[in-house]
């Protein structure tokens, strides 16, 4: 598989997930290519990437991890080696960190996405008013001209003289 190929797969990747990858994290996919395949294999590839999309499969597997920690299922194996129950109330808990900083970097960048959208928004909004003063102001001084104009023109049409 030539570079150009695998770059192109990796664009398509980071296009397709865009709101999965931080603008503040430059450079967030690195690629390498070995032309030797595994024994065996006519090709294989390996994909490692620092995306907050990771923090689905942490949830998942916290929730998981948290059906069977209710009912101590399996948890007579791990007491039995020398563990405690408070190790793994310890790890629960420091998944449940980790998905939420996750989050916050993901809402980090999504609040940056809506406050440039909402930024452009308003500046649409006050040119698009701007344009609205400015078209009744065009409006008001055509209807004063056309006062002005219009008072002597009917005054000489029903025969009378203009006034100065």
């Amino acid at each position: 598989m030539s570079m150009k190929e695998v770059d192109e797969q990796m664009l398509n990747i980071q296009n397709k997930n865009s709101s999965l990858f931080v603008e503040w994290i430059p450079n967030n996919v690195k690629v390498a290519v070995c032309d030797v395949a595994p024994r065996g294999l006519k090709m294989a590839s390996t994909f490692i990437g620092n995306s907050t999309a990771i923090q689905e499969l942490f949830k998942r597997i916290s929730e998981q991890f948290s059906a069977m920690f209710r009912r101590k299922a399996f948890l007579h194996w791990f007491t039995g080696e020398g563990m405690d129950e408070m190790e793994f109330t310890e790890a629960e808990s420091n998944m449940n960190d980790l998905v939420a900083e996750y989050q916050q970097y993901q809402e980090a960048n999504i609040s940056e996405e809506e406050r440039d959208f909402h930024s452009e928004e308003e500046e649409e909004e006050e040119e698009e008013e701007g344009e609205e003063e400015e078209e009744e102001d065009h409006e008001e001084d055509r209807w004063h001209a056309e006062r002005e104009s219009d008072g002597p023109i009917r005054e000489q049409q029903d025969g009378f003289s203009p006034i100065n």
